[in-house]
């Protein structure tokens, strides 16, 4: 590894010191496109467009026009990006970009300002914690060729989100709103800077009772705050070299009344509200906190250095129902779920219809602490020529992350309703290990602009040691010498290549090709996902209409699954090998204003759409039944083939109204072809959100958005245990205050 990466770094090193051109005064330098802020991909949509690779950057307007606290609302505009839903309010997304497996958003990089915030990225990337939208700036998607830059993950893409920036004056604002089912949030921010000092901190909390109902009546909502603060110290304008210094903390609890109990085919359609009586005591409970300290150095106007080092810490217990044991018959709940003819019995201990014997329910203590640590440095270096912009970025990380896992499970019974405690399992007894990685990354991207067409060649390389210790079921002090372990090793060189050729200042076309990786396991031997990755768009303008146009094909030499209790599985996260996959597509978006020569009212429409086709090359059984029986041209599960979103706004300086319709087609839950069984499909929806704000001043605005506008009663998945509900009408109210 380490002759490897001498050779590497030398090659660029050498680049970078022969150049000597005489730097031009020109239309090519118009188009510099370096980002030098490590919190952005993009930072701007003009970057996002030029981009060589699919790009998508949401604006603080974007964000700001229906407010959104869920995740899944604010991706349903981005072609490309596919989702299933879970507990109606985004609380734990399930992303797909470009057909990856969406289970938990595991197959993504997922950032906050640059930096990896899945809880294990490597080692247990599920993402039982994911960002808060509803305190960021902008969030930015990045497809194709050109990401590099980012990983582990490079199949699908990245997401990053922005959280708040310290702004060049004393600002803020205060949000408050309150609405159906005992929904609210309260949002506060003020920042500034004082000569080289900066500052900005924020606080929010948002809860919701749910709309969900137990036969006791108990909540079945959430309660989360989040705070975050930033200070910022930048040399004086007279230094020789220009540096800053930024310093970020970020706290969040939560608490959530959620289960992975969802409703037979029957009962969710009489009662899709319902939880069942057995699922009263569920509740997980979180704790997150993030440190990140930042240093820019900028050695002259071309050549600067960033680095950031971060630590994660993120410490969950969901405790929740996960089997049901009648007459001797322990079965787990999906399988209870989705045979209740079968599991007639108990069924009825489930719904709290009979009074149960000691014991047959078993609540699971999910009880999991990660940490993850690492730093991470940008070197970029920009030149001129003739009629040319080079550009050369390298990036090196060093990152270590782990899950350590003491889980257990105690006994209930269930008696005219209620839950009581019947036994307490031993602690550590439902696992008991850390599972951890030790990651370097390093690479290169180099971009050329020479007249109208950009080049940007790159490579990635990632060494990772995952690792597992197993304490055993029967040592929960971890004292003892018999431990079991495990361990595996991937070196791996990731290359990709993009270009993009301007026709005219309105017509572009872009592309390209690259490698798609995703970590394995840690058992001894287990190979990475791998794939080759093709895209080819582009992108225009024609008077008042813009949009894009851009198709993929990407090819799976080996996809992995996860056995996750997310996905009816086990939960071990153990990873299975899929073999071959197809995965090709088609992305469109088209935005067109119809008020362009109005100078009191704007007008602007949009319309994005999906097309996912999906293909295993493979037969193979899956571990545990997660996808089923596979066959050869089979589809893959959760993957929708068609989707479409449509919005239009009304814009006026004293008020703006907007309304937003998403189209998520039909999936299977299990892998199959033709005909989707009816046990095994979730049904298409059409799902309309609505916005308004009134402008009383500059400083004070009224708002309003109404949630599932026409009151649609619509399934999002089968997982983890059962048909689960969209979220139904809801409507708040509220004030914002600028200053």
């Amino acid at each position: 590894m380490k002759i490897r990466l001498s050779l590497l770094l030398f090659t660029f090193s050498g680049v970078l010191l022969s150049q000597n051109e005489k730097k031009k005064q020109d239309s090519v330098q118009k188009l510099d496109e370096i980002i030098i802020n490590t919190n952005y991909i993009f930072g701007n949509k003009y970057v996002a467009k030029n981009r060589t690779g699919a790009s998508y950057y949401i604006s603080p307007k974007e964000l700001k026009k229906y407010n959104y606290t869920d995740i899944n609302r604010v991706l349903r505009s981005v072609p490309g990006v596919t989702f299933y839903e879970e507990d109606g309010f985004g609380l734990r997304p399930n992303i797909s970009l470009r057909g990856t497996s969406p289970q938990r958003s595991a197959k993504i990089s997922i950032m906050e300002d640059g930096v990896l915030i899945a809880p294990a990225p490597y080692s247990s990337p599920s993402a039982y914690y994911f960002p808060s939208v509803a305190r960021m700036e902008a969030v930015e998607v990045l497809k194709g060729s050109s990401q590099v830059q980012y990983g582990p993950f490079t199949t699908g893409g990245a997401i990053n989100m922005v959280s708040a920036q310290i702004p060049d004056e004393f600002g803020g604002r205060i949000l408050a709103n309150y609405g159906a089912f005992n929904t609210r949030r309260l949002h506060a921010k003020a920042g500034g800077k004082n000569g080289q000092f900066g500052y900005v901190a924020e606080f929010l909390n948002y809860g919701s009772e749910g709309f969900k109902n137990l036969p006791n009546g108990e909540d079945t909502g959430f309660d989360i705050n989040e705070v975050l603060a930033k200070v910022s110290y930048s040399s004086e304008t007279e230094a020789k070299y220009q540096q800053s210094f930024k310093a970020k903390f970020q706290y969040s609890d939560e608490v959530s009344n959620e289960t992975y109990l969802g409703l037979t085919e029957n009962d969710f359609e009489n009662t899709p509200y319902e939880r069942y009586a057995s699922s009263q005591d569920d509740q997980i409970v979180a704790e997150h906190s993030q440190f990140v300290l930042s240093h820019q150095i900028n050695f002259n106007k071309n050549f600067r250095i960033t680095t950031n080092a971060y630590l994660n810490k993120f410490k969950r217990n969901w405790f929740k129902l996960d089997d049901v044991v009648f007459n001797g018959n322990k079965q787990k709940i999906a399988k209870i779920i989705s045979n209740p003819t079968s599991f007639a019995n108990h069924m009825d201990i489930v719904r709290g219809d009979v009074n149960s014997s000691a014991d047959a329910l078993l609540l699971k203590a999910n009880n999991r602490e990660y940490y993850s640590t690492g730093i991470q440095t940008k070197l970029d270096y920009h030149w001129y020529g003739d009629n040319t912009f080079h550009d050369l970025e390298i990036g090196v990380r060093y990152h270590y992350d782990e899950e350590d896992r003491f889980q257990w499970e105690d006994g209930y019974s269930i008696n005219n309703g209620q839950l009581d405690r019947t036994s307490e399992g031993p602690r550590g007894a439902q696992g008991n290990r850390i599972s951890s990685a030790t990651a370097f990354a390093a690479y290169a991207m180099y971009k050329l602009k020479w007249n109208d067409l950009t080049f940007t060649p790159g490579l990635r390389y990632e060494n990772i040691l995952l690792e597992r210790e197993d304490f055993g079921s029967s040592d929960p002090t971890r004292i003892s010498n018999n431990i079991s372990t495990r361990e595996n090793n991937v070196d791996v060189f990731i290359p990709g290549i993009g270009f993009n050729f301007a026709f005219t200042k309105d017509i572009s076309l872009f592309g390209g090709v690259h490698k798609g990786f995703s970590p394995p396991g840690s058992s001894d031997g287990e190979e990475a996902e791998e794939s080759i990755n093709f895209e080819l768009g582009s992108r225009f303008a024609i008077e008042q209409l813009r949009g894009e146009l851009i198709g993929f094909f990407n090819d799976y030499s080996n996809l992995l699954g996860s056995d996750i209790a997310a996905t009816g599985g086990t939960g071990n996260l153990d990873q299975f090998n899929a073999g071959e996959v197809e995965v090709s597509g088609l992305e469109l978006l088209l935005n067109y204003e119809l008020l362009p020569n109005n100078s009191k009212f704007k007008l602007p429409i949009s319309f994005g759409y999906t097309f996912t086709n999906t293909e295993f090359l493979n037969a193979f059984d899956s571990a545990n039944g997660i996808w089923g029986e596979v066959e050869i041209g089979d589809e893959l599960p959760y993957i929708p083939k068609h989707q479409f979103n449509a919005a239009i706004s009304l814009e006026h300086a004293k008020y703006e109204l907007n309304l937003s319709g998403r189209y998520n087609g039909k999936f299977r839950t299990l892998a199959g072809s033709g005909d989707i069984p009816d046990d095994e499909r979730v049904d298409s929806n059409f799902i309309v959100d609505f916005s308004a704000k009134y402008h009383f001043n500059k400083k004070l605005s009224l708002t309003g958005n109404f949630i599932n506008l026409f009151d649609a009663t619509y399934a999002v998945s089968r997982v983890p245990a059962g048909l689960r509900p969209g979220h139904p009408f809801g409507a708040n109210l509220g004030l914002e205050f600028r200053f």
